[in-house]
């Protein structure tokens, strides 16, 4: 497997202020460029950043351009390199491109835009949309916005304040390939790019299948074994549904490969840039493989495959809503197993993450308050292991084979906003939309259906990972100035759980050794560890074999050898639970020593043979002979 950089390799809002704001800014990701080692477009904030005014400009509030080159400058001195956000698939209603596409229909730049006729009018006169389509980040509303003055729609999958470019005109993918060139000059060593599988759109535009069930009003039915309308099960808080998904003809569209092999020959290959495309909406093999072919034959260098953060969504029935059933440990395992096989056997390369912006904390979804904890509604019992957990899920990511993304706090183990936060706290735009709907849908008052609501939000809301980051235990966790008011509310815990604390803390000083709260190293400091052994070990953790033990579906512990040319087997066994687990090592596998837990801060004094006992969420890296 041939090696590259890349392959050994922020969310600015919440990063670091510098300027008293309360706005992560890039001098505040400057500042913190050592605590990186050791271990952003202008727009109006519609949707976090993620509506672009100017391609060229950095938003004032996040700094300047010089800062852009100021920060590529320190993290060159580190031996480290900046990958920017492109976000393409749309822009801002505030674009300069967008104003003058909506100023008239024979405006040069209207076709830069999708732009079609209303299908017809209501029964009160009112103008149609041109199909069924709902919006991405408000599924109870219609994908296409209405401009009065020209009398069309244009097309806006996420917000209204984010009209979709038209990928088929030549001059707007010249104008892309133009910003990209800006920031490859700049010396931005890539792109991660946003949905960038939605580029390509059928041009037919037709009307999404729709779920009979949902135009009844029945996507609300509870969990198994609960009265209908209990629990936020199976879709949306009540109501018909008008809109629906259209993801059939838009994800993975018609023109998307060719439109990607393009920016690859126009832009991509000349910078030698490395590229990681946001692709949600496939699982499909043979597609993503399409994609992510190595060498002249692929598209991207790599693709976020989102089977595994999609695991509690409800297919076809948006993102702000909870299953009937909870997923179980064989559903967690199966997509990790399947795409580390895929991509080492047919040569393609993963991304290896459980955290970004746009889904829960790692350590709460997964660990916490899922099926395996018995306490899921007691934040106090389920934190008593929040240490180990977040330990065990390092060392999952440590040891799988791919391009390692750590997002922001993840090395700390910040969790989710606690359910006593009232809605007013969440801040992002889809859980803003989903509230105002709720209330919308329940203005009698239904106490039972807002609950139910308030569940489907502090489980499934984007905000629990844009929470500030917790650097210290001083006033907003040293995020911003104490005379400074943060864009959005900081945990309550950060006095206890932060980046100094953490950082500070000898080996054994953060929690007591070798106990069942996760004795040993804090979480930064096993992240530290791990990412040096992954260093270390490339050969084995980055570019190794992989094979499964034992299929995780027979209990809850997930067990994977991974074979270097050099550093021979290393096993890796993971108790995905929260009670004790007694495992059996295969006979056949003999074990020379424990090199690491996430109990103890040295090597693991457990049995190399026979049974091992395990303690809720423990999980063992050893070396095999």
């Amino acid at each position: 497997m041939a090696r590259a950089w890349w392959k050994e390799a922020i969310y600015p809002s919440s990063f670091k202020d510098t300027n008293g704001d309360g706005w992560g800014d890039l001098k505040g990701i400057i500042s913190k460029v050592d605590y990186l080692h050791d271990l952003v477009y202008k727009s109006p904030q519609a949707d976090m950043g993620y509506d672009i005014a100017d391609y060229k400009l950095i938003d004032p509030r996040y700094g300047t351009n010089g800062d852009v080159e100021i920060l590529v400058a320190e993290l060159g001195k580190r031996g480290m390199k900046l990958m920017m956000d492109l976000v393409v698939n749309h822009t801002s209603n505030e674009h300069p491109w967008f104003k003058e596409s909506t100023s008239s229909k024979s405006n040069p730049k209207r076709d830069w835009y999708i732009w079609k006729d209303p299908r017809g009018k209501d029964e009160n006169g009112d103008p149609l949309p041109p199909n069924n389509w709902s919006q991405i980040l408000g599924d109870a509303n219609s994908a296409w916005t209405y401009d009065p003055p020209t009398e069309q729609y244009y097309l806006s999958l996420f917000t209204p304040e984010q009209p979709d470019l038209n990928w088929e005109n030549p001059a707007v993918r010249e104008a892309v390939h133009d910003v990209m060139r800006f920031w490859l000059d700049k010396g931005a060593c890539g792109y991660r790019m946003d949905v960038i599988n939605l580029i390509s759109k059928d041009q037919r535009f037709p009307d999404a299948d729709v779920d009979p069930d949902t135009v009844l009003g029945l996507h609300s039915q509870g969990r198994e074994g609960e009265d209908e309308g209990g629990g936020g099960g199976g879709g949306r808080i009540g109501g018909p549904i008008q809109y629906h998904p259209g993801s059939k003809w838009y994800v993975n569209g018609p023109r998307m490969h060719e439109f990607l092999r393009e920016l690859k020959r126009e832009v991509l290959d000349p910078y030698h840039a490395i590229t990681v495309g946001e692709m949600p909406g496939v699982s499909d093999v043979d597609e993503i493989l399409r994609t992510v072919r190595p060498g002249k034959e692929g598209e991207l260098n790599m693709i976020f495959i989102f089977d595994l953060v999609d695991i509690d969504n409800v297919p076809g029935r948006g993102r702000m809503a909870l299953p009937e059933k909870h997923w179980t440990v064989h559903d967690f395992v199966k997509p990790i197993d399947k795409w580390q096989r895929v991509m080492i056997e047919r040569g393609g390369w993963n991304t290896v993450f459980l955290e970004n912006h746009d889904n829960p904390r790692s350590v709460s979804r997964f660990c916490l308050f899922n099926n395996n904890n018995d306490n899921t509604d007691d934040d106090s019992v389920a934190d008593s292991f929040r240490f180990p957990a977040a330990k065990l899920l390092a060392l999952l990511l440590t040891t799988l084979c791919g391009t390692l993304f750590v997002y922001q706090g993840e090395e700390i183990g910040m969790k989710n906003i606690p359910k006593e936060w009232d809605a007013s706290e969440y801040k992002d735009i889809e859980s803003v939309n989903f509230w105002r709907k709720s209330l919308q849908l329940h203005r009698d008052g239904d106490e039972g259906a807002l609950e139910r609501a308030r569940e489907v939000l502090h489980r499934k809301a984007r905000d629990h990972a844009r929470t500030p980051m917790q650097w210290d235990g001083s006033p907003h966790a040293g995020f911003c100035d104490e005379a400074a008011r943060p864009w959005m509310r900081v945990m309550d815990d950060y006095r206890t759980v932060n980046a100094d604390a953490q950082m500070k803390a000898a080996a054994g000083d953060m929690h007591d050794d070798d106990d069942d709260n996760g004795g040993g190293l804090s979480v930064w400091r096993f992240w530290q560890r791990g990412l040096a052994m992954r260093k270390k070990y490339a050969d084995v953790f980055v570019y190794g074999g992989y094979r499964t033990v034992e299929d995780a579906e027979k209990g809850s512990v997930f067990a994977f050898v991974r074979t270097g040319e050099e550093s021979g087997r290393w096993l890796t066994v993971l108790n995905l639970h929260g009670e004790h687990v007694d495992w059996t090592l295969p006979e056949d596998m003999q074990l020379h020593e424990w090199m690491a837990g996430n109990y103890v801060r040295g090597k693991p004094g457990k049995p190399t043979k026979g049974v091992i006992a395990l303690k809720p969420w423990e999980g063992l890296l050893g070396k095999l002979l």
